[in-house]
């Protein structure tokens, strides 16, 4: 379906769905003029969302539900016809649909079962509040504007994080190509998680943008809080000085209390803390296990 220059919503207060739907459309189609009506005029001639009971609307008896009981809005009904064109020029076509489901699920899903459902959202709250109040006398079309404008800026920030994870994805995957005893060395920071966690890799060493270099526990899968091998929990939270002694490691100078993250001087103490950690993971293991 070809986005054409026009589309109509609903008028008066405003929501998260068809803020963003609107945004999601400009996106796509910089040239679209969006207007809002309580009713689509019989002579209308464009994209309807959010009103009228069309293909873009969620308001009828009959309207549709994800298999995972999650209710469409038209925000979710726009993204299933569209999304996949929005990472289109820097993917594959089968890595543009997982990365459009995956935005469904971790974005757009909560703002539909917001509008659905009334179950409260944090963005969807802060987009309602664009909404001009009582003894305003400001026109809620104006307001809207406003809030499909920071509604475009969010959509583009999100959109490029996930352009920028997939274009980093062959320089990790030549890295861990190259790894050696389960340590991914990176050239810089790189979003690293879509590759390594599903490797055999266990921690991975990247320069700090602090000076020196960090190394970092990689997650046992996308859903847990499980890591593959923690640093040695003596060194959580351990005053530069302490660690050294404790650790052995001549340049480490923080580890996080949470465990998943250390920092070193030199790329050789980063991978000689990675390395001691794996030496200990059999004690932590048995550990666990009493």
């Amino acid at each position: 379906m070809d986005l054409p220059n026009t589309a109509l919503t609903h008028g008066g207060k405003f929501h998260a769905d068809d803020v963003f739907s609107a945004a999601l459309l400009k996106i796509l189609n910089p040239k679209i003029h969006i207007l809002r009506a309580f009713e689509v005029p019989e002579s209308f001639d464009g994209l309807v969302f959010d009103l009228g009971r069309g293909r873009f609307d969620h308001h009828q008896e009959d309207s549709e539900v994800r298999e995972n009981g999650v209710p469409y809005a038209a925000f979710g009904l726009l993204w299933r016809e569209f999304g996949k064109q929005i990472f289109h020029d820097c993917c594959t076509p089968e890595e543009a649909e997982r990365e459009a489901a995956h935005f469904d699920e971790t974005f757009i899903q909560p703002l539909d079962e917001d509008d659905n459902t009334g179950c409260g959202n944090p963005l969807a709250s802060v987009i309602g509040s664009f909404n001009p109040n009582w003894d305003s006398d400001r026109s809620p079309d104006e307001c809207f504007e406003e809030a499909v404008a920071l509604a475009v800026v969010i959509l583009n920030k999100k959109f490029e994080g996930v352009r920028s994870v997939l274009r980093a994805k062959t320089i990790v995957e030549d890295a861990l190509a190259k790894s050696e005893d389960h340590i991914v060395r990176l050239p810089r920071f790189l979003p690293w998680k879509m590759v390594l966690i599903p490797s055999d890799a266990e921690f991975v060493v990247y320069p700090s943008q602090r000076g020196g270099y960090n190394a970092q526990v990689i997650p046992a899968d996308f859903n847990t809080k499980e890591v593959k091998c923690n640093f040695p929990e003596a060194w959580a939270g351990k005053p530069a000085e302490e660690l050294q002694t404790i650790s052995g490691v001549g340049t480490l100078t923080f580890c996080h209390k949470g465990r998943f993250i250390i920092s070193a001087d030199r790329l050789e103490d980063a991978v000689k803390a990675c390395k001691i950690a794996m030496a200990q993971k059999p004690k932590q293991d048995a550990e666990k296990q009493e």
